[in-house]
């Protein structure tokens, strides 16, 4: 047997050299490849690993400012209390001294109807600073809303001591004295901020509020005139004395009507009724009754109720009755908004018949020179309404059917502080028969005493 070393194989053996070299090749390239594979595999999932922790420490360790602004979405736009207290809490862990974060989760327990935990956070805040005007505010409405107008008068005052000159502040107070029935103190109040700001809608609804408490009885005398291009040779007449009278209830107002219309005279008795239900809702209640239809309906009635809405918003629904030698039923819906100095009202009257609908639109909108009882008015619409009583006799012989347009001015204006004058003036374009149309013009005047 011939033996052979490894150099003399390596180099007298070529064949065998390059066959174990085309071996060795690709399985060395196989295990790289194979091991690049991994490595790319556990870099990504350790890249993945660092993202994932750094999103949740950073998720952990949101500054308490932006905690803050999350719990507030969190309670206005989705109504989550209890993520936003939840969020707060977190935050105020963060900065122990933010007031605003305090008095944040004070007014949610408010919300929540937990008075007491409402009152250890702004109790909190004022220890530390009694001068917090916004933690005297939410401190001032829960006791108000807790009907403790006593304690909430204490607060708006020790408040004023810092912000003589708040306007929120004041209004409070006013609030508190007219709960309290003073309401001559109140009233110096509401003065005196509709002075600084006549566009303060909340100072104006409460100044007609203080006016029915403090002069619980008003008189009014009223005439009004329309006359015809074409339609009637004659003018309507109507008058009206009226009184009312605010009581714990509501007010109640009796009147009379005269009117004189298609040379016929005729009077009508009513009484109107404000009955107050809740906070937000209160009711109007009307029954009339006359023995003349040719010049009122026989009989009338209504009902509506209403709702003070948030973001100043006022809406009604009601129902109108006439009846003359049949009934007829009108709907009514309107809906309101204050903004600044102005009153804006949409409203609408539909009276189903068996073969029609009728409809009436009109826009209304009240700018307020000073006080509830002081404004111009300016009002656009369609139709006929059937609360105004020198029109609605057109309900009798469906005319309001027939197409109109109506425009008119107004002004209200107290003088010697209880005396109204109220003046108004406008044009009705009337289709009174098919295709034939003619013009209305209207004049009223009226003047209350309250006392």
């Amino acid at each position: 047997m011939v033996c052979f070393s490894n150099r003399e194989v390596a180099i007298g053996n070529p064949l065998i050299f390059y066959f174990s070299f085309a071996l060795i090749i690709p399985t060395t390239v196989s295990a790289l490849l194979y091991f690049m594979a991994i490595m790319k595999k556990l870099i990504l999932v350790f890249c993945l690993f660092l993202t994932t922790s750094f999103f949740v420490k950073a998720q952990n360790h949101l500054s308490s400012d932006e905690l803050f602004k999350q719990a507030r979405n969190a309670a206005f736009e989705n109504k989550d209390y209890d993520k936003a207290k939840e969020l707060a809490y977190e935050a105020l862990a963060q900065s122990p001294g933010y007031a605003d974060i305090d008095i944040f989760i004070g007014r949610i327990y408010a919300w929540n109807h937990e008075y007491d935990s409402s009152r250890i956070h702004f109790r909190k805040v004022l220890e530390a600073n009694p001068s917090n005007e916004d933690a005297n505010i939410a401190f001032a409405d829960l006791e108000y809303w807790n009907e403790h107008y006593q304690n909430g008068l204490d607060i708006c005052n020790k408040a004023l001591a810092y912000y003589p000159q708040s306007e929120d502040l004041l209004l409070r107070k006013a609030k508190n004295l007219k709960a309290l029935k003073q309401y001559k103190e109140a009233g110096l109040i509401t003065d005196e901020l509709l002075q600084k700001n006549k566009q303060n809608t909340a100072a104006h609804a409460l100044a007609t509020s203080l006016k029915d408490e403090t002069s619980v009885n008003k008189i009014t005398i009223s005439y009004e005139n329309s006359s015809f291009d074409k339609q009637y040779d004659k003018a309507w007449n109507l008058g009206s004395i009226s009184y009312g009278r605010h009581t714990k209830f509501g007010t109640v107002i009796g009147r009379v009507n005269y009117a004189n219309r298609f040379a016929t005279g005729g009077l009508q008795a009513e009484v109107d009724a404000y009955p107050h239900i809740s906070k937000t809702f209160y009711a109007y209640l009307n029954f009339g009754y006359s023995g003349n239809s040719s010049v009122f309906p026989n009989y009338r009635a209504g009902f509506s109720l209403y709702a003070n809405l948030p973001n100043s918003f006022e809406a009604e629904l009601g129902l109108r009755y006439l009846y003359f030698s049949s009934a007829t039923n009108i709907y009514t819906a309107a809906i309101g908004k204050y903004w600044k100095s102005f009153l804006f009202t949409a409203r609408t009257y539909i009276t189903p018949s068996v073969s029609d609908i009728s409809q009436s639109y009109s826009i209304n909108t009240r700018y307020y020179l000073k006080g509830a009882d002081d404004y111009i008015g300016l009002t656009l619409g369609t139709g006929i309404s059937p609360d105004d009583n020198n029109q609605n006799i057109q309900y009798s012989n469906k005319q309001n059917k027939l197409s109109s347009k109506k425009i008119s001015a107004s002004f209200d204006h107290t003088f010697l502080k209880w005396n109204i004058i109220s003046i108004s003036a406008g044009l009705i374009n009337q289709e009174y028969q098919p295709s034939v149309k003619g013009n209305q013009f209207n004049f009223s005047i009226g003047l209350s005493h309250r006392f």
